[in-house]
């Protein structure tokens, strides 16, 4: 460890809330699918800072929106108009087909707007028409409600009282949903493809017979692509794979290539639920971010980027299920479509070990749920960078199996 490194750990320990299991080493710069700490040693990222970087580090066309907006105005506050904006908003609903968008920070931040407002038009329907869907194992964020969507027990724990109103469902389980859902129901929020949960994509006309049931009952579909959406299926937003149109669709982490934005997307019908001061946001659609976001909406949904997604993420996953052949008692599953990919361990003695041993060999990954391998590299990998990764996990794996 040098003496660099060392003074910003030992800084960090001292001033930084810990609410991360960092790992030991400090980024200092990055170019296309490499990143470079602050000792000069060179890693292939295949994490994007977690679906983040979809364009890679440094894309110059990225650098240069920037810059260049950062040059003219970072920030107006959205008591005006900026052109940046604007752009972005036509350009998402123009690839959603929903009707507004709103532009707030993050995806926790999306998700509370989609929460919001699907409560505020279900109120206009019945009062008593409240109750949020979402499923077992999913993350839709840390804010209080968002954290209360998540269903996941262990990040609610010492966090009550929690908002009323939430129930949970078994994804991929249709006869769950039909049994809790009712003309009480506001929405069914889920995620197309559950990231954090362990890389779960619906099952054959899952989300088909979910947006049937919500339907039936009069509550709205949103579908959370924070982590799964831009590109990362291989079509623009993840639910395009399924035949499904949410009636509001959250998005954020790769939508601004590394820039934090968020943004929710609506129908029209659900947007008259929502007039001046029923929500808002100071840096939310700040003219420096949806420049960045310009950026990546002008490139990610062309028929060429997105099919080389497909290919990439189908050669990608042979190779994962390869892996798994050779090693059937180490790795019990490979799941995933796109660039949004998991490899499930038979236990979760060895997640962590493993991303610390490939992190040592230059490879950056990640585990999620103590035990499924996610892999959410930049959509311009090659093939010569995923037999990379996959012959240091191969190695890896050999000497623990």
């Amino acid at each position: 460890m040098s003496e660099a490194e060392k003074k910003i750990f030992d800084t960090d320990e001292k001033d930084y809330l810990p609410v991360f299991n960092r790992y030991k080493i400090v980024l200092d710069h990055g170019e296309g699918v490499y990143v470079w700490d602050v000792a000069g040693r060179k890693y292939l990222d295949f994490l994007g800072g977690i679906a983040v970087n979809v364009l890679g580090h440094h894309y110059p066309p990225l650098v240069e929106a920037i810059a260049s907006q950062a040059a003219k105005i970072i920030h107006a506050s959205n008591l005006y108009y900026t052109k940046p904006q604007a752009d972005a908003a036509a350009k998402l609903t123009a690839l959603s087909g929903l009707g507004k968008v709103f532009f707030c920070n993050s995806g926790a931040e999306a998700n509370e707007g989609a929460i919001k407002i699907a409560r505020k038009y279900a109120c206009q329907i019945h009062p008593g028409k409240s109750q949020i869907l979402t499923a077992w194992d999913s993350f839709h964020g840390r804010t209080l409600a968002t954290l209360t969507a998540t269903g996941q027990p262990k990040y609610h724990e010492g966090l009550g009282p929690l908002p009323a109103g939430f129930d949970y469902i078994r994804y991929n389980d249709i006869a769950d949903l039909e049994a809790k859902i009712s003309d009480k129901t506001a929405a069914v929020m889920l995620e197309t493809i559950q990231g954090e949960g362990g890389v779960y994509p619906p099952e054959d006309n899952y989300l088909k017979n979910v947006r049937a049931l919500c339907d039936q009952h009069g509550a709205l579909l949103i579908l959370d692509e924070i982590q799964a959406g831009i590109g990362r299926a291989g079509t623009f937003f993840a639910y395009e794979k399924y035949g499904v149109k949410p009636d509001i669709v959250t998005l954020a982490k790769g939508l601004a290539g590394g820039v934090p934005i968020g943004a929710f997307a609506v129908t029209n019908e659900v947007a008259a639920a929502f007039h001046a001061g029923d929500h808002g946001t100071t840096f939310g659609g700040n003219p420096l971010a949806c420049a960045a976001a310009n950026i990546v909406l002008d490139t990610i949904p062309k028929k060429e980027f997105l099919a080389r997604v497909e290919v990439l993420g189908a050669y990608f996953k042979q190779k994962l299920m390869e892996l798994q052949k050779k090693y059937p008692a180490f790795i019990v599953d490979v799941r995933g479509t796109g660039l949004i990919l998991g490899a499930e361990l038979a236990s979760d003695a060895h997640g962590r070990d493993i991303v610390n041993v490939c992190l040592e060999k230059g490879i950056i990954i990640n585990c999620t749920v103590g035990k499924v391998l996610r892999f959410l590299p930049p959509l311009i990998i090659t093939e010569p960078q995923i037999d990379e990764v996959v012959s240091v996990l191969d190695d890896v794996i050999s000497h623990d199996a």
